[in-house]
């Protein structure tokens, strides 16, 4: 995915009110950015730090940037942009990056369930292989020594999906739950048990029953990001 305009570089002056992030751009200005991650953002907005905006030239929006990277105190570069996760998985479906998934030739988006909620990806049932439903999740989170982690706050709608890929594959569905890992220096995934135990455990249950957990990791740059390889991933 290339970044359309090119975006812009300042420094992180604080992060505020969770959606809200004041930079100081190049030129000395000050401005008002949108933060587009609910999340606690551990590690990923330190005062100071080097970002990345994009602009906007929608004269309805209050805010004419959206803060899209963060040079993180490990040094890494982070996509902090959480909802970028789901079009990076859908143009690694489309080259065929995520193997495990790369014999169904078509699939659709944000696709409501009979439940009325919606699923981040579903696969229509093909000849050989079966329905499937697919929620992404991106990680930001690093603990230390390459271990990536999620969720990075409490997040009860995060459980709530993970079950409902538990009661499809109780159906007889095929369900996934893969985790877009926007940190480059992460290189293994797992639930973060220590700040969500619930989570965590009802992942281990979706996993018993047989939910499939993939992790792939993006590369990350001033110029574009894509999803590039597998990563391994463990229960506590």
């Amino acid at each position: 995915m290339q970044w359309q305009p090119a975006l812009v570089e300042g420094r992180l002056i604080r992060r505020y009110k969770r959606f809200l992030a004041d930079v100081r751009l190049g030129n000395g200005e000050v401005v008002t950015a949108h933060c587009p991650n609910t999340g606690a953002m551990t590690g990923c907005a330190p005062e100071g730090a080097k970002v990345w905006l994009s602009p906007s030239t929608d004269p309805r929006r209050k805010t004419p940037f959206t803060w899209e990277m963060v040079e993180a105190e490990s040094g890494d570069l982070v996509c902090i942009h959480s909802a970028r996760a789901n079009a990076l998985v859908d143009e690694a479906l489309g080259t065929r990056v995520i193997a495990e998934l790369g014999d169904y030739p078509q699939w659709r988006r944000e696709y409501r369930l009979p439940s009325g909620s919606r699923v981040d990806f579903y696969f229509p049932e093909q000849s050989q292989l079966p329905e499937c439903l697919m929620e992404v999740k991106a990680v930001t989170l690093h603990q230390g020594a390459g271990r990536g982690a999620f969720p990075d706050a409490v997040s009860q709608r995060a459980s709530r999906h993970v079950n409902e890929l538990q009661q499809a594959v109780e159906q007889g569905q095929r369900a996934v739950l893969l985790f877009a890992v926007l940190h480059q220096g992460v290189r293994s995934v797992s639930p973060a048990a220590e700040i969500d135990p619930h989570y965590a455990e009802s992942l281990c249950r979706a996993v018993e029953a047989g939910v499939e957990v993939l992790a792939y990791r993006a590369e990350l740059g001033q110029d574009d990001i894509r999803l590039v390889e597998a990563l391994p991933f463990s229960l506590p």
